[in-house]
């Protein structure tokens, strides 16, 4: 049974790797444009066009860095505790296996 069931520690460290990246290009991609105002572009149409935009990537931006450090939390927590779930069986089975040595078991 416990071969349908595995859990790759290093496939969640490059998980958190991969969410930690993709708030820093939200972050950097939203730095970047910080700069650009609305009435350096053309038109008042466009020019308050940009405006909303920019301040709707930023809420978005942000909204988003949020949840993605939520699921990092997450990703973490559970790498924890498989972590320790097999450091325990591993000290688990030992345990057993030097009980059934010094019953004559073996």
């Amino acid at each position: 049974m416990g071969d349908h069931f595995k859990t790759d520690l290093g496939v969640l460290d490059q998980f958190v790797k991969t969410l930690n990246s993709s708030v820093k290009d939200l972050d950097d991609a939203r730095t970047a444009l910080s700069h650009v105002r609305g009435d350096q572009i053309g038109t008042s149409r466009l020019d308050k066009a940009c405006d909303d935009f920019q301040e709707e990537w930023k809420y978005g931006a942000e909204q988003m860095s949020e949840m993605i450090g939520g699921i990092k939390e997450g990703v973490e927590s559970n790498k924890k505790s498989y972590k320790e779930m097999e450091t325990n069986l591993a000290k688990a089975l030992n345990e057993m296996e030097q009980q059934g040595t010094s019953a004559g078991g073996k």
